[in-house]
């Protein structure tokens, strides 16, 4: 058994974390250190047990406390060649990871990370470089895919195969279609390459979920152009529906923007 929590999942910063009985590992670091640090208080976590961090892109909300986490507690970092080199170029990350501290990685090709077995595969982002994660611990697969401009095979095989899922759901077309965006911002956020809508992310559950799949997580909810509840109906609608081949017969949660959900046992 091993423990999952979000302690923030939208562009104002994102971090998650896996833990085991004895090991620690965090998805992204995103948020201020200081919050990080209120968060691990106040749910009795300590540093000590966190071990690795992973990296997916290097765009700010997800790599603002990575370079003081990693030299503050001795952190390895794994991420792509070009992911770190976007952190190291990125100012909004005043303290770089030390050298010795940086892990690269490559996609589709499994590492280890303390006992955690990790594969990385690319996912369509318009950063440097963008990827999802497998992660398997004690015989289940836990999956994070975010910030996705569009499902790729490799994003649908990694959906039908995993026991857990963190999958972007960033925002409903007429709220993004109406709402304050230039429209050049608009057509960044559709794009092949920006972020994934809560149809999209519906439709890519509905096609590919398979029956090992126990748990769902929508992730990178946007402030401006989405609200939990929309979330809920739109994939509930397509999820729900009677034509809906597979009936679903997993859980559904909405990660918040600005806090954790708690801790969810897997």
């Amino acid at each position: 058994m091993f423990k999952f929590i979000s302690f923030g999942s939208g562009s104002s910063g994102n971090c998650y974390c896996l833990f085991t009985e004895t090991d620690g590992l965090m998805i992204d670091a995103g948020l201020g250190i200081r919050t990080i640090k209120k968060y691990f208080y106040e749910y009795e976590f300590s540093f000590h047990m966190l071990h690795n961090i992973i990296v997916t892109h290097d765009h700010a909300d997800h790599i603002k406390s990575v370079g003081t986490l990693s030299t503050t507690h001795g952190l390895p970092v794994y991420a792509t060649a070009a992911v770190h080199q976007g952190i190291m170029r990125n100012y909004c990350v005043r303290n770089k990871i030390p050298e010795n501290n940086k892990r690269i990685i490559e996609k589709n090709v499994p590492f280890h990370a303390g006992e955690f077995d990790i594969t990385a595969f690319d996912v369509p982002h318009d950063s440097s470089d963008n990827v999802g994660y497998r992660i398997e611990y004690g015989g289940k697969v836990f999956c994070i895919i975010t910030d996705a401009g569009h499902v790729t095979d490799e994003m649908a095989d990694m959906i039908g195969n995993t026991d857990y899922l963190v999958l972007e759901s960033n925002y409903d077309e007429d709220m993004l279609r109406d709402g304050p965006y230039p429209e050049y911002l608009k057509s960044r956020i559709r794009s092949g390459r920006g972020h994934l809508g809560n149809n999209e992310c519906a439709a890519a559950l509905e096609r590919y979920a398979s029956g090992r799949l126990r748990h769902v997580w929508l992730c990178h909810l946007s402030e401006e152009n989405n609200h939990p509840e929309i979330v809920r109906k739109t994939v509930g609608q397509i999820l729900d529906s009677p034509e809906t081949v597979n009936a679903r017969h997993f859980e559904i949660d909405i990660l918040k923007r600005k806090s954790p959900n708690g801790v969810f046992e897997l």
